[in-house]
């Protein structure tokens, strides 16, 4: 069975590094899907679920991402993520509070640059959060 290499890496740690049989993650335009031999590929990604299929085990790994880059190449599948959260220590109730607070900072924003980034913020938690949800139907 062919597999191909996969790390999640962000600027704090290695988030993941193994062999896999497929990769889903979000895609700047769209979901993609990635399997063995892929096409080379380097494009932005946006905050959502990164899902990985074990080679080993055939578990699905979950990693929430808020954006990055990911790098395609024949065998090698590299995540660099802005920010990185294994699935599970991701925290609800963490992450619905942050919501509001980006909420209440567009409300309040006093500048287009403070609006463009508790907009960003926002729109993280929302991944977030979605990609728990995502987590539980598991």
């Amino acid at each position: 069975m062919a597999t191909l290499h996969v790390d999640v890496v962000s600027a704090e740690e290695l988030i993941f590094s193994g062999e896999a049989t497929f990769v889903a993650l979000p895609g700047e335009n769209g979901e993609l899907g990635i399997l063995p031999r892929h096409t080379p590929l380097i494009t932005r990604i946006k905050p959502g679920a990164v899902r990985i299929q074990r080679a080993d085990n055939k578990e699905e790994e979950f990693v929430f991402v808020a954006g990055g880059i990911l790098e395609v190449q024949p065998g090698v599948v590299t995540v660099l993520a802005d920010t990185a959260i294994r699935g599970h220590d991701l925290d609800e109730a963490k992450a619905t509070e942050a919501k509001k607070m980006a909420e209440e900072a567009m409300r309040n924003a006093k500048s287009d640059i403070d609006l463009a980034a508790a907009q960003g913020e926002f729109a993280a938690m929302a991944a977030q959060l979605a990609a728990i949800q995502k987590l539980r139907r598991k």
